[in-house]
């Protein structure tokens, strides 16, 4: 969800390549097959439980972005459709014909 934030807030510069556009959407799965690894070697991380913890942080971050992504999504697509129905019940009522 935060492949570029997450590079740079790593000091793994390799996600900004996500910015591509069409290109993104392989880099994006290259980016979380590999990008622990580009972390853990760019970043200064004291021990391997400091890395995880910092991982864990981002992952919940990810996750609360994507589920309110998802909502945002379904609430967008049900304004439409309840809008769709209010014009065609509305059309239905007037016989069919405009104003």
């Amino acid at each position: 969800m935060f492949n570029f934030y997450w590079g740079l807030g790593n000091k793994s510069y390799l996600p900004l390549l996500c910015l591509i556009t069409v290109f993104n959407i392989i880099w994006a799965f290259v980016c979380g097959i590999k990008g622990n690894e580009w972390a853990w070697t760019n970043g200064a991380y004291q021990d391997v439980e400091t890395f995880q913890a910092v991982q864990k942080t981002w992952n919940r971050a990810g996750l609360f972005a994507f589920i309110m992504a998802a909502i945002g999504i379904i609430l967008v697509i049900l304004f439409y459709i309840f809008i769709f129905a209010a014009v065609f019940v509305n059309y239905q009522n007037n016989g069919g014909s405009s104003y």
